[in-house]
């Protein structure tokens, strides 16, 4: 995605923006806000991981989804895995779409997360 110019319209909404009373905010007014919000996506940060689906887009795979499923940083998640940190920031920003073997890699990945991490500790540490 490439930088634009704001509008005007974007422009006067900043202006418009009172930010030192987003930054008083606490954690609880933000929780609370989001709370009364009956737009807000529900907070699904303490289900377990085993329940939380994820949705691949068609012909693609949901990088992000899977690394957040396994609650690791993309530098974990890159380091655990193998890939390049850049190739892993362009797939979760939709700059690139995994190859159709890495897709499928990553959907394995998906499934047994743990053995994949093993086959590639064992062969860095066998080169």
């Amino acid at each position: 995605m490439a930088n634009r110019p704001l509008t005007d319209k974007e422009k006067a909404a900043l202006a418009a923006t009172d930010w030192a009373a987003i930054d008083a905010m606490t954690d609880e007014d933000i929780a609370r806000q989001i709370a009364d919000n009956p737009d807000a996506a529900p907070d699904l940060s303490e289900v377990p991981a085993e329940h939380l689906r994820i949705i691949h887009p068609p012909g693609g795979v949901s990088v992000r989804g899977i690394r957040a499923k396994l609650n690791l940083t993309q530098r974990e998640f890159a380091d655990r895995f193998g890939f390049p940190i850049g190739t892993l920031r362009d797939w979760e920003q939709g700059r690139y779409q995994p190859d159709p073997a890495t897709r499928t890699l990553l959907f394995v990945i998906e499934r047994n997360p743990e053995l994949v991490a093993e086959v590639v500790t064992d062969h860095s540490q066998a080169a």
